[in-house]
């Protein structure tokens, strides 16, 4: 079982497997706490090798949009005429271990992570850094672009970075709870730390997904089979049934793990052959450098979407 369909499932079992879990999560919830009150209270201190640093964060665990809203205030800010590095984590790839500035052009997901892969991709100019160890990450950027705002998707709750701001998203959860019952890293209460919160202070419009083929041609599919390896996938479906009507019926989808490196090698099995398979941009990264991808008929799900007020927003960043 998914642990999304425990965090938000209404069958019996689900909401059982829910219940049991929840003293686990005041332990964890407690422990988060105690962590934060060691910084609060100074027997910790963050380290501020660089400035400025932007972070765009969350409360939970995966599929809460962080990517989306990076990729739109790294445009923003190069309109704005500031130079930025964008930082990942590179979760689960082996280039993120500590913290590497990436070389100049594609990056292979298999050795740098999904999501930094995703971000050259679409942002091919942007310089990235590449690492879990943040604070090394801020010192290969002062060293390499002092001149530089480093934005960061993700790492609201690594405390060993002082950040100069942040923005998270925290929508009205289902299920407020902290792990393992429900989706959330630290309680929702500290979403207060937080300089700036969506949609509190600002709104994510979201325009109509673009459908496009590997070379960006736009399309129309009328019928079609999903994959995707998301923290949240039944958001992803409802967004692309709302826009997307589906003529074969039923939309049959093969969803795994949010970050699986899809490689296995029956990974298309069970799709049907007749259809195209619409993925994410994160997993169109993955899956473009596999052998058999040419058999399939592949588009992609790319999102469009804007923050609004845009004038509070810049006046925001400049105020950075």
């Amino acid at each position: 079982m998914r642990p999304d369909e425990i965090w938000e499932g209404t069958s019996p079992f689900e909401t059982a497997a829910r219940t049991g879990l929840t003293p686990l999560s005041w332990l964890y919830a407690l422990g988060w706490q105690g962590y934060l009150a060691a910084y609060r209270f100074g027997f910790k201190k963050s380290k501020a090798p660089h400035h400025p640093v932007i972070c765009v964060g969350n409360l939970v665990t995966g599929g809460s949009g962080k990517s989306p809203v990076t990729l739109y205030l790294a445009s923003l800010l190069l309109q704005m005429g500031k130079k930025v590095v964008v930082g990942c984590s590179g979760y689960g790839a082996e280039h993120s271990a500590n913290a590497e500035i990436a070389p100049q052009g594609p990056l292979p997901a298999g050795t740098w992570g999904d999501e930094p892969s995703m971000f050259r991709w679409l942002l091919p100019s942007v310089p990235l850094v590449v690492g879990r160890n943040r604070v090394m990450a801020a010192e290969l950027v002062h060293a390499r672009f002092p001149d530089a705002i480093l934005l960061m998707d993700d790492g609201f709750q690594h405390l060993p970075l002082k950040k100069d701001a942040t923005l998270i998203l925290d929508e009205t959860p289902i299920n407020s709870r902290c792990m393992p019952a429900g989706p959330y890293r630290e309680p929702r209460g500290n979403r207060r730390r937080a300089d700036r919160r969506i949609p509190d202070d600002f709104q994510v419009v979201r325009g109509p997904l673009r459908i496009v083929n590997p070379e960006g041609v736009e399309q129309n599919p009328e019928a079609y089979a999903v994959l995707c390896a998301l923290g949240q996938p039944r958001r992803f479906l409802a967004e692309l049934a709302s826009q997307v009507p589906n003529h074969a019926g039923e939309t049959q989808a093969k969803l795994l793990p949010d970050h699986d490196k899809l490689d296995a090698v029956d990974l298309l099995e069970g799709l049907p052959t007749g259809l195209p398979i619409i993925v994410t941009a994160k997993d169109w990264v993955k899956l473009k450098d596999r052998n058999d991808i040419h058999q399939r008929q592949i588009f992609i799900a790319l999102q469009n979407i804007r923050i609004e007020p845009q004038d509070a927003l810049e006046s925001w960043l400049e105020s950075v």
